[in-house]
């Protein structure tokens, strides 16, 4: 059993991943509203709502063995005002520091830190608040390294996210490469690395996983006929989502319909310029992929869902439960019953097996050789040399077996 401690915690979806062989320590959020819905699916008590300021080290039980934070994205998403980690809401990365920086001073740094956002992170003022994470955690005492899931590889949803995963010095890095490995580091995530001062690219790790199984979930599968949460559009109002459509986008729709099967599509409201106008176009994909889920700050960012079947074209707004689907949790996962803070709730959140993916290859193995070890201290150069051999032969044994493909 491992332990840990979810800060930015929402509806505890980085819980759900990491599934029942951890033991959640301690759950914090500042929206009360999704305390509600963490506690009606964990239990009352199992959140502290609170801002992550006024948390103490008195409210952190224990140690863990791990603390995850999946801080608000909203000042360094490519769609924000561009504040970055001086944003009100990025911002609080630095309290998150804070509270890592108590924990060691108090003798009880976690042995893995695992940071979760969005990939905006890598590029946002020009790559400064890429290196200032990475400096932060630096001067903690930790060696770290990063990769971008795309939750489409697991659910689907188009979701790319990165994730920062850091462990103490003093422990072994199992699971760590030589070199960056498609598909979990992008071009644009080797291009922050190559930025990165020497001190900083020193202490970083290029983390390996197995690519997952080919995901056979689509799109189409996740659809309620009958949802609760929503009401199908009348066809009056097909016609006018239609009407916003470009030449483009409509022949997607009359390449559905002659298609000869069911198609589902996910649209999205966008303002567009058109001859030098700002007009809002209605945006469809039929490639059995949602859109990326977003918080709703208007209607323009709620997701519709468009379902053809030959001539006859039905139109709505994306069910609450689907979009739980598309996040990866159960359907007995407890949802607000208000659309939009079912919305915002899931819109906010981290794809639940993306989490257990990463727990089971790159943070368990991690805490695994510390469990067998019984011994948390410095790694010894004959470990560290034996560790190097293998992975070299591991690497070899990926060439070869690439060459025959």
């Amino acid at each position: 059993m491992f332990t840990f401690y979810e800060f930015f915690a929402g509806g505890g979806m980085a819980r759900a991943g990491l599934s029942s062989t951890w033991e959640c320590l301690f759950a914090n959020d500042f929206d009360q509203k999704k305390g509600v819905t963490y506690q009606n699916n964990w239990g009352e008590g199992e959140m502290v709502v609170d801002d992550i300021r006024n948390i103490s080290l008195d409210d952190l039980p224990s140690s863990a063995d791990l603390v995850w934070g999946s801080f608000p994205c909203q000042d360094l998403s490519l769609a924000g005002g561009g504040a970055g980690l001086r944003g009100d809401r990025s911002g609080t990365f630095w309290p998150f520091m804070a509270q890592l920086k108590a924990l060691k001073d108090d003798g009880r740094a976690p042995p893995v830190v695992a940071v979760e956002n969005v990939i905006g992170t890598l590029t946002s003022h020009k790559g400064a608040d890429f290196i200032a994470i990475c400096q932060a955690l630096h001067d903690l005492g930790y060696s770290y390294g990063a990769f971008v899931v795309d939750a489409a590889l697991f659910v689907p949803q188009s979701r790319p996210r990165l994730f920062v995963i850091a462990i103490r010095k003093d422990i072994l890095a199992v699971g760590a490469g030589e070199a960056p490995r498609s598909p979990w580091h992008t071009t644009a995530l080797k291009r922050a690395y190559a930025g990165l001062p020497k001190k900083l690219a020193d202490s970083w790790l290029w983390w390996d996983m197995p690519a997952p199984a080919k995901r056979e979930m689509r799109f189409s599968d996740i659809i309620e006929d009958r949802p609760d949460s929503v009401k199908w559009h009348t066809a009056a109002e097909t016609r006018a989502l239609l009407s916003m459509m470009s030449d483009l986008n409509l022949a997607k729709v009359e390449t559905a319909k002659a298609a000869g099967v069911r198609m589902v599509g996910g649209v999205y409201k966008r303002t567009r310029f058109h001859h030098g106008i700002k007009v809002q176009r209605a945006e469809v994909r039929f490639d059995n992929i949602a859109g990326c889920l977003r918080t709703p700050a208007g209607g323009s960012s709620r997701q519709l869902i468009l379902v053809v079947e030959g001539e006859k074209i039905r139109s709505r707004l994306i069910s609450t439960r689907e979009t739980a689907r598309l996040m990866g949790l159960p359907d007995s996962y407890k949802l607000p019953a208000a659309y939009n803070e079912a919305y915002h709730l899931t819109g906010d959140g981290v794809a639940v097996p993306v989490v257990r993916h990463i727990a089971k290859f790159v943070i368990e193995p991690v805490l695994d050789q510390i469990q067998r070890s019984g011994d948390t201290g410095p790694v010894t150069t004959l470990q560290r040399t034996i560790i190097e051999n293998l992975r070299l032969k591991r690497d070899q044994m990926v060439q070869r077996t690439e060459s025959f493909e």
